[in-house]
């Protein structure tokens, strides 16, 4: 079976993804996925425009033929298809330096394109995947590549040779990979989020009641938990012993115990360690931050206050990273109208925003009691965590409010679709992948 780079992308991210992709196993409707690829393939399309309109006519081949490109006197090739041993793929473009002197070889350069701000090292190891091929179809190594992304059209050169032994690596483990019969182990991970087999594969994990449900926990502590033959959540469950913590220990905060989770989720019981206690002086103000850390760009901030009328809420949107500033005096300006505010958050993204817009713009004065509630919002997450255990796998706030009852009016409410007006709300799902990103669910 070939490797393509759609079946090497999908390895990256989940062994189990990549052997679905490649036997052609239906997904089921996931609209992030498919926004990607849309984001990418009209990326590409207008990219591929633009460097062909700045070159000569005579200068680009569309599509050429493998057999002639070792004559071939272009210098700009668009979406060449080549192939080596197990390895084929469709290179978006392939720039050509003609040889410098007789008996030198011309340099091929192969080019990918990529809408996002910020590169990952996957991006770079798609890169180097082509070259790979590429080199296999030209007898000889091809040592530099370009990434062009983003909306500047920023130019990332990669060498490849720094990369090319991991690739030769990977290509490796999914050729043998493919050579099996049956899909891999299914293990769960971060990545589940944004997949379109997230449905499939969560169905499968709960009928095997598989550890990598328990989304807090490492590879590395599921592994030593298979050496000593637990291997489900029930198993794991039955090992939580409770201990009484000694005198010395009692300033330092609590371990956390996945076998009191699998505890919680065995009797379905919400398990509480020790006494906590959350003191809140003052008027609870909720906060919910969304961003885009591709644009390093914050376009909703959300408020919910009760007051003497009943309960406030106010949106406030930025359709471009030009009007941030603006939803950031707004912030602050409803804020100060609040008498002796506390600001509630679920999760550390809400105190990093806090910091970087105080850094960014400027902010009540130092000293001042406004200055003080923004340097020190309470973080309902942090309070929770290793106190308060609920039966619940992830530690998500929408999975824990609906074992205490809460249910949201959109259908999906995690989908980034119901949202307001402007460039946020013509790309919905844009604000869904920062929320998988930054949520980690």
């Amino acid at each position: 079976m070939e490797i393509t780079p759609d079946v090497f992308a999908a390895y990256l991210e989940c062994p189990t993804k990549c052997y679905l992709r490649a036997t052609d196993e239906p997904s089921a409707s996931n609209t992030y996925p498919k926004w990607v690829q849309a984001q990418n393939d009209a990326y590409r399309t207008t990219e591929t425009e633009r460097l062909i309109a700045e070159s000569p006519n005579n200068e680009v081949a569309r599509s050429p033929a493998v057999e002639n490109v070792m004559a071939a006197k272009w210098r700009l090739a668009i979406n060449l298809v080549t192939s080596t041993r197990n390895l084929r793929t469709s290179i978006h473009a392939v720039e050509r330096i003609p040889s410098e002197g007789r008996g030198q070889s011309a340099k091929h350069i192969p080019i990918r394109y990529h809408f996002a701000n910020k590169l990952t090292r996957d991006e770079k190891l798609l890169l180097v995947f082509d070259a790979l091929v590429l080199s296999g179809m030209l007898g000889r190594k091809v040592s530099m590549g370009k990434i062009i992304h983003g909306d500047d059209r920023a130019t990332l050169k990669v060498k490849t040779s720094v990369l090319t032994g991991e690739v030769l690596k990977l290509t490796a483990k999914i050729a043998t990979l493919l050579s099996n019969t049956s899909s891999p182990d299914l293990v769960l991970n971060r990545h589940c989020a944004e997949c379109e087999f997230q449905a499939r594969c969560r169905q499968k994990a709960i009928a095997k009641d598989d550890l990598s449900l328990l989304s807090g926990m490492t590879e590395k502590e599921r592994k030593r938990l298979n050496s000593k033959g637990i291997f489900t959540v029930t198993q794991l469950s039955y090992t939580f012993r409770p201990r009484r913590r000694p005198k010395r220990l009692a300033a330092k905060p609590e371990k956390y115990h996945h076998s009191l989770k699998a505890l919680a989720l065995r009797q379905g019981k919400i398990h509480i360690v020790g006494s906590p206690e959350l003191a809140i002086e003052g008027v609870p103000v909720y906060l919910d931050v969304e961003g885009l850390p591709d644009r390093d760009f914050y376009y909703l901030i959300g408020l919910r206050v009760k007051t003497a009328k009943g309960i406030v809420q106010h949106s406030l949107w930025a359709d471009s990273a030009a009007e941030e500033r603006r939803i950031w005096g707004d912030f602050l300006d409803v804020m100060s109208r609040i008498e002796s505010p506390v600001l509630i958050h679920y999760g550390s993204y809400e105190k990093l925003f806090l910091r970087r817009m105080r850094e960014r713009y400027e902010g009540p004065s130092e000293g001042s009691s406004l200055e003080k509630v923004l340097a020190s919002p309470v973080n309902l997450l942090s309070y929770i965590f290793a106190r308060i255990y609920f039966p619940t796998y992830g530690n998500g706030l929408k999975e824990r409010a609906k074992f205490l009852g809460f249910e949201w009016t959109a259908k999906d409410p995690g989908s980034g679709l119901a949202f307001g007006t402007g460039e946020i709300a013509r790309n919905p799902d844009k604000a869904h992948a920062d929320r998988l990103q930054r949520r980690g669910l």
